[in-house]
């Protein structure tokens, strides 16, 4: 496992293992109700851990970072199949809190 892997290169394996299949990637609209049922089992997750819902007994032990694993899975799948990059989309939004909300929150030694 490498711990170093950039976004493109996240992109480029999810698109390799995806391209070894008839089917591809799922329509935009298939991989939204995936990626809302996904985000509710992050949810669920970390309500068990943070939130005041502990598990049932006989539920299964699940990790949050497994649920956030496959969240970034169909993020990323998604993202390939609107041919959309994400290091880009990331550099983007990084810029928009840079400069839009620069002054946003205060800063640690503003205290």
């Amino acid at each position: 496992m490498n711990a170093d892997k950039s976004m493109r290169q996240l992109q480029e394996e999810v698109d390799r293992h995806i391209g070894q299949f008839k089917e591809g990637y799922f329509a935009p609209m298939e991989m939204l109700a995936r990626m809302t049922e996904e985000l509710g089992e992050l949810a669920r997750e970390v309500n068990h851990v943070y939130g005041p819902k502990k598990k049932k007994e006989s539920e299964a032990e699940k990790l949050i970072e497994e649920e956030m694993g496959d969240v970034l899975f169909v993020l990323i799948c998604m993202a390939n199949s609107m041919e959309i990059d994400l290091q880009e989309a990331h550099d983007g939004v990084m810029e928009k809190f840079r400069t839009r909300d620069k002054d946003r929150w205060t800063r640690k030694e503003e205290q």
